[in-house]
């Protein structure tokens, strides 16, 4: 009898479900999770919500095989530690996702009628009805950062408001947006044009922070900020300075910690709640039983498809999946923020060919911050598929004798832009191949690298160089192939930092760029 752990309070659903297939269940949430696995360490599955699932707690598990998140975030789980113990992690999607839709409506609305302040000063004695007059959400427009599951959702639940509605998803599909009727566009964009403005992207090394400056000095006079996804994708400093001179209401449910004490955003939240977006009796229902049915999947019929940390196939280098996402994420960063691929086609050359669907989580996390290159490839294809994409496969041409090595196009046909990367692995390292039709470029995937396509002209690296230098970005390495059929050149700068977009469009005006952008490894 296998047993399981529930160190946090979920619906009794799952237990009583566990149990009900012949389970053994421990469920308690008053004491630590340090304590409850010291007192069950024979536990072979663990179900959490917001507990850090750390090395500690997994070595204090010696029987561990499967850690269940009772929700959709897997950040306060050791991930790559588990896989080196031969441990998989589910989690649950979209068992939270109308919760969290539903909080941000909640946000809106108490934002713009005053809500927690009218109820605070009428309790007071107060009658203050002309000051707290309030707005009305029909026919404002909203701007909603990632369109997955939970973006989705707050569409679909803000429809009978009349809004419109504009969302950046880098990923997400011109027919399908249509289809959604919602409008794409560039975070810059959406800023400046929005009423309100919801974030619904993970937290990662490439979005901590990106919600910044730049933006929040876009924003409308009196606009609504909500954040219900993760506390570090907003710069809080940055808000700090700029949130009084643009009356900006910021709403805050997340934070880099979940537990009591002072928070870094008590000073600039208007309104701020302890974590409630996943805290409904229906969504807890849904995690509970959607977890405890994946367990009974997982053991009794080998089904892996929640598995956010797969492994790698034996014969598999698993450089080639990194490989994999370097080039779909180069490949995203040519295409443009402002561009959304509809199809997404690969070759796979030598012994790779068998390992293609390997490659499809790492492809579809180079392009959407919501995969991750370890999750299971029909979840990876799911995510792409509900964005509108297609992924095909192409039968590889190996008399071209490329060895092991792999082909990445991106094609926005609603544009007419494609992107072609080619590339392998060599002496270890993952090397850049092949841009377009600029062939032979040995570009290893390291670093801040600056690149600008422009038309071929006589001191054109010079312009760049002197802009570059000008704000103190050193130069590590310059790699200047020439596309001579078509009068093209490509300049690929090694820079010691990563550079702006401010410093982007500078360099683009002075060289007449054909494309100019920063991709960072």
């Amino acid at each position: 009898m296998k047993q399981v752990l529930i160190p946090t309070k979920l619906d009794k659903a799952a237990a009583e479900l566990l149990t009900k297939n012949g389970y053994q269940v421990v469920q308690d949430s008053e004491k630590s999770i340090e304590e409850l696995v010291k007192l069950n360490s024979a536990s072979e599955v663990l179900i959490v919500r917001s507990e850090k699932v750390t090395s500690a707690i997994i070595d204090s598990l010696p029987n561990l095989k499967l850690i269940v998140r009772a929700g959709a975030g897997y950040n306060t789980i050791d991930t790559k530690y588990a896989r080196r113990k031969n441990i998989d992690v589910m989690n649950t999607p979209g068992a939270n996702s109308n919760a969290v839709a539903e909080e941000v409506i909640a946000f809106m609305l108490a934002g713009y009628r005053n809500l927690l302040e009218g109820d605070c000063t009428t309790r007071a004695g107060f009658w203050e009805k002309k000051r707290l007059m309030g707005r009305e959400l029909t026919g404002k427009t909203v701007g909603i950062i990632g369109m997955g599951n939970i973006g989705k959702l707050v569409h679909k639940r803000l429809a009978g408001f009349e809004m419109k509605f504009l969302a950046f998803d880098p990923v997400l599909s011109a027919d399908l947006a249509e289809k959604l009727d919602v409008k794409l566009c560039s975070m810059e964009e959406i800023f400046s044009e929005s009423d309100f403005v919801t974030l619904h992207i993970p937290e990662t090394a490439e979005t901590k922070g990106i919600i910044n400056r730049a933006l929040f000095e876009k924003m409308k006079d009196g606009a609504v900020l909500i954040n219900c996804a993760r506390a570090g994708i907003i710069n809080e400093d940055d808000l700090r300075s700029v949130k009084k001179e643009k009356n900006i209401i910021f709403c805050n449910d997340v934070y880099s910690k979940d537990a009591p004490g002072e928070k870094s955003v008590t000073d600039i939240a208007d309104i701020m709640l302890p974590h409630l977006g996943a805290s409904t009796i229906e969504a807890n229902y849904n995690a509970a039983i959607k977890a405890a049915q994946q367990i009974i999947d997982f053991f009794e019929k080998g089904i892996t498809n929640c598995v956010v940390n797969k492994g790698v196939p034996d014969g598999l280098d698993a450089g080639f999946q990194k490989l994999a996402f370097v080039l779909a994420k180069v490949a995203a960063a040519y295409i443009g923020p402002n561009s959304a691929p509809n199809l997404i086609e690969t070759s796979f050359y030598g012994r790779l060919k068998e390992y293609a669907k390997w490659m499809t989580p790492s492809i579809a996390a180079g392009i959407s911050h919501e995969a991750e290159y370890f999750m299971d490839a029909a979840d990876a294809e799911n995510i792409l598929k509900e964005r509108g994409i297609s992924l095909e496969n192409r039968e590889p041409d190996d008399s071209k004798k490329y060895g092991e090595s792999m082909t990445i196009d991106l094609i926005d046909s609603s544009n007419a832009k494609k992107v072609s990367v080619r590339g392998t692995i060599a002496e270890n390292n993952l090397m850049i191949t092949r841009l377009n039709d600029f062939d032979k470029l040995f570009l290893d995937a390291t670093g801040n690298n600056l690149i600008v396509e422009y038309c071929d002209a006589p001191g054109m690296i010079g312009k760049i160089a002197s802009i570059l230098g000008n704000n103190k970005i050193n130069i590590i390495d310059i790699r200047a192939p020439q596309n001579c059929n078509a009068d093209k050149a490509l300049a690929i700068i090694k820079t010691n930092v990563p550079v702006e977009n401010t410093i982007i469009d500078k360099i683009s005006k002075k060289v007449d760029a054909v494309n100019a952008f920063n991709v960072t490894f």
